[in-house]
């Protein structure tokens, strides 16, 4: 369809609402084999891979990479870093409306993904606006007052479904689907970081242990 700028497309949306599942849920008949590698839809049942492929090509590549003292790819966006040397990399997030660093990440290896409506809005048929992230319960492009997702995660195939399902469980729901932190930008361009859980190290739980004894040898 014609090409819509992002305000152009937020000006006509339909009310905002988180997206639903839809009600038939049919994707639960299909049926998969692996011990002999098939899969088996019934008919009118479509399986679409859509960005899931990107990041699971990514973390193809990664695997063959690894013995290297560092990689990046990049596959149509879903990203994926790493390396035997655990280089610490600065990750940027820019925001969809003015290309502006809203924050930046630090990080040694990884999956990151960014999904949102910002580049890829058109008029439809019947001149509605739409974008690629379709609600289930309609089929119908999801307008949920966020424009913008990036999700970090161990792997680029889990950054780009949690990113997905960030962005469709609207304001309220997304901080629950980026359990490894992200950023979420809204539709007046504020923006909401939610930080990586911090790892704690081998050394912190002997420190710990450590302070348990000596506590409970003070308290006997």
């Amino acid at each position: 369809g014609e090409p819509l700028p992002l305000a152009s497309a937020l000006a006509l949306a339909p009310a905002r609402a988180p997206a639903r599942p839809a009600a038939g849920s049919r994707w639960r008949e299909i049926e998969v084999d692996l011990a002999h590698g098939t899969v088996t839809r019934p008919p009118g049942v479509k399986i679409d891979s859509g960005g899931l492929a990107k990041g699971l090509f990514a973390d193809a590549l990664a695997e063959t990479l690894s013995d290297h003292a560092g990689f990046a790819v990049n596959c149509a966006g879903d990203i994926r870093i790493g390396g035997a040397a655990g280089l610490l990399r600065p990750v940027n997030v820019e925001s969809p409306f003015d290309g502006r660093i809203l924050h930046t990440f630090q990080r040694r290896r990884g999956g990151i993904a960014t999904s949102g409506i910002g580049r890829r809005s058109w008029r439809d048929e019947q001149g509605r606006p739409a974008h690629h992230l379709l609600d289930p319960s309609t089929g119908r492009p999801a307008f949920t007052g966020i424009v913008q997702v990036t999700a970090l995660a161990p792997s680029a195939l889990m950054a780009e479904i949690h990113a997905k399902a960030a962005i469709l469980s609207g304001p309220q729901g997304a901080a629950a689907q980026l359990p490894d932190g992200g950023v979420i930008v809204l539709e007046d361009g504020s923006h909401r970081v939610i930080e990586p859980p911090r790892v704690v190290t081998l050394s912190e739980l002997s420190g710990y242990a450590r302070q348990g004894r000596a506590a409970a040898f003070e308290d006997a």
